[in-house]
């Protein structure tokens, strides 16, 4: 099935096929992301008003919506402009009055004549003791009162849609929605209690009461189930498509990895270690590893990175790092060369900066299997980069590294075995999301000898005393990063500000012990800073930007960020996971200038309080909610309508789960349930994953 199924077109026609939408409100609904009427169906009520009829307004809940049958009496016309309309009213038991602002005559005569019986609804509020129902929702005669619904749904607006004509397209694009066979496993809905999809539709769309709002409506939990279901099929689809590609069977000797093991002052931890039997199992199958490493600052990646590329070359192969930065590339060389060397191994870098006769000679010795290891920017991703047998690619993934990208880089080399590295802590329902293509190890465990950093916050007022403190700590020997503002969008006024404290600081601390890194710089000078603060030469580094800093510098043991508050806690957990690399009891200064805002406050607390990158991780998706936290615009994360990430992360691993399995069982989804899980993929755009089933 190749093409959207026909029992679908209805539901991907144009929206102006619906009631009551013209190609205005089409266009204004554009904003709320409807471009079908398949949006629309996932487009649920937020909200609801009570409109069960009343005997009268007295005793009611004020103010508040009530729906009341009266009979009309006198209008009242303004008698100068900008004044209301009256038209006094009667109900069982008290008279009160219908206001309407720029009211015309012979309308309202007409839809409310003096004498007659209404049955009126609308929000109701006491104004100097007489009750006011201004600009009544709903007016009609009593024998059509029916129309209006006991519990009317609210839905989400935008300029130029009104409740009416949402509720009114939502109807009609209710009556298109057709039954469809059911692609949830059987056992698992009848234990949840789960209504059918068609079923769960309607529940959602004509709520009873509050309660039936509620994320955990069984109608409402099913069609977020459908979302997940339908994003982890596709995840399943591309990771059964990986581990199909014919894997190679990279064996390890062990020989190597035992010289490195051997030279390391410590021993691994026990993540570590679980995380290195896991990998190399992985790549002694006959499947594509397609596995993540996730772990918090300084949890030791690079060395389950190295003994991953180890068992690449145990087998006779070569493997490659890649790294989104040069500085970040040549940080990973310095890294893995000592080790690397223990165990004999030929390890090269290769960035865009290699030219001429130098690049030719790299490329010529890897393709004749000289280099073992290469370590490089997306430099190795050019056509031209031929290796002689690679077997493994490890991908720091600072980048939004893709399922694309993934595929794309298994083309170098036949079945390469791919470990994606990322040293944000993801949470739980996140990593889910994005990475629930792939295998996941987490290193939770810090290596031994790692100190607590002591967090201190500090208000710019007492620039001075931090100074000071600075230069009795340079005298001792020690070294300090400085990082600078984050000035909004502006790489220039981030330079002055930079320029300004680093001139500050020279003066207050003496001439050659300051650098200057910022982003205007050119790479040779850049580099030349960072060597000079890696050899002690320098002892204080003033940065601009964060990744700048991706170097090691064990002697380093303080960390200034000045005006933290700018700074997301991501990125300050990153920034404060710089020091304490060392021997020395290591600080960071949060610099802040007061009031500090709510989030500010929150952001610096928890700092404070915990090292733990995942719970950091936790409380900025609360603060910050999934789409700001990773760009979702950029990271192929899928908006979902109905579902929540973040309060749904049970009910997204269930899917996960139910995902595999079923492709486990029907890897080309030709059974029923299939067929019906591929109808699943259209209904829900899952195009990407519709090609991958039609190309497997």
């Amino acid at each position: 099935m190749t093409t959207r199924p026909e029992i679908l077109f209805p539901l991907f026609a144009e929206l102006e096929t619906l009631e009551g939408v013209g190609p205005k409100t089409a266009k204004s609904l554009e904003a709320l992301h409807v471009t079908k009427p398949r949006d629309l169906l996932f487009t649920l009520p937020h909200s609801g008003i009570d409109r069960r009829k009343r005997d009268t307004v007295q005793g009611a809940d004020l103010p508040g919506t009530v729906t009341v049958e009266v009979l009309v009496g006198r209008h009242d016309p303004p008698r100068s402009r900008g004044r209301p309309y009256r038209i006094q009213v009667e109900d069982a038991r008290v008279a009160f009055q219908l206001v309407f602002f720029n009211g015309r005559d012979d309308y309202l005569n007409r839809v409310l004549p003096t004498g007659a019986r209404r049955v009126v609804s609308g929000k109701v509020e006491l104004f100097d003791g007489m009750a006011q129902m201004v600009h009544p929702d709903h007016i009609l005669p009593v024998e059509e009162a029916g129309e209006i619904p006991d519990f009317e749904p609210v839905y989400p607006l935008t300029a130029g849609v009104t409740q009416k004509t949402m509720a009114k397209a939502v109807r009609s694009a209710l009556a298109r929605a057709p039954h469809l066979a059911e692609w949830i496993d059987a056992s698992q809905k009848a234990k949840e209690t789960w209504p059918d999809w068609h079923a769960a539709l309607d529940h959602a769309h004509s709520p009873n009461n509050m309660g039936d709002l509620a994320a955990t409506d069984p109608a409402r939990t099913r069609l977020a189930y459908d979302e997940f279901m339908a994003h982890q099929l596709t995840l399943a689809l591309a990771r059964a498509r990986m581990r199909r590609g014919k894997g190679r069977v990279s064996e390890a000797t062990g020989a190597l990895q035992d010289k490195v093991r051997a030279a390391l002052p410590y021993t691994p931890t026990g993540a570590q270690s679980r995380a290195i039997t896991d990998i190399s199992a992985d790549m002694a199958k006959p499947l594509r590893m397609n596995r993540l490493l996730q772990g918090d600052v300084g949890a030791g990646k690079t060395l389950v990175a190295l003994m991953a590329l180890l068992v690449a070359v145990e087998a006779g192969g070569q493997g490659v790092m890649m790294a989104p930065t040069e500085i970040l590339a040549r940080q990973h060389l310095e890294g893995l060369r000592p080790l690397a060397g223990s165990a004999g191994v030929v390890l090269e870098l290769l960035t865009g900066r290699d030219k001429g006769a130098e690049r030719r000679a790299k490329l010529e010795a890897l393709k004749r299997g000289d280099i073992q290891i290469l370590v490089g920017t997306h430099a190795v991703f050019q056509k031209d980069v031929e290796f002689h047998d690679l077997r493994l690619a490890v991908v720091d993934e600072q980048h939004r590294f893709g399922v694309r990208q993934r595929l794309e880089l298994g083309r170098k080399g036949t079945a390469v075995d791919v470990l994606v590295m990322t040293a944000t802590p993801i949470p739980r329902s996140l990593a889910l999301a994005q990475y629930g293509d792939m295998d996941v190890s987490i290193l939770d465990e810090k290596p031994p000898g790692r100190k607590p950093i002591k967090t201190a916050l500090v208000n710019m007022a007492r620039m001075q005393e931090v100074v000071d403190h600075l230069k009795g700590a340079i005298a001792e020997g020690r070294q300090a990063y400085w990082v600078c503002p984050l000035v909004e969008d502006s790489e220039v006024m981030d330079l002055t500000s930079a320029e300004e404290r680093f001139k500050h600081l020279r003066a207050a601390l003496g001439e050659g012990r300051v650098g200057l890194v910022h982003g205007q710089m050119p790479p040779a000078d850049k580099d030349a800073a960072m060597a000079a603060f890696q050899s002690g030469k320098t002892s204080v580094l003033v940065s601009t930007t964060v990744i700048e800093v991706g170097v090691d510098v064990p002697n380093a043991s303080i960390m200034v960020i000045e005006r933290a508050e700018h700074f997301g806690l991501a990125q300050l957990h990153q920034l404060r996971g710089r020091v304490g690399r060392g021997e020395a009891q290591s600080t960071c200064l949060l610099m802040y200038l007061a009031p500090l805002s709510e989030g500010g406050q929150r952001r610096m607390d928890t700092m404070r309080e915990t090292e733990d990158g995942f719970r950091i991780a936790e409380v900025d998706l609360e603060m910050r909610g999934v789409g700001d936290l990773i760009g979702t615009a950029q990271s192929g994360l899928p908006r979902f309508r109905v579902a929540d990430m973040e309060a749904q992360a049970g009910l997204m691993a269930t899917a996960q789960t139910d995902a595999r399995k079923l492709l486990t069982d029907d890897p080309e989804l030709t059974s029923e349930r299939g067929q019906a899980a591929r109808v699943l993929l259209w209904l829900m755009g899952q195009d990407e994953a519709i090609r991958l089933l039609s190309v497997g």
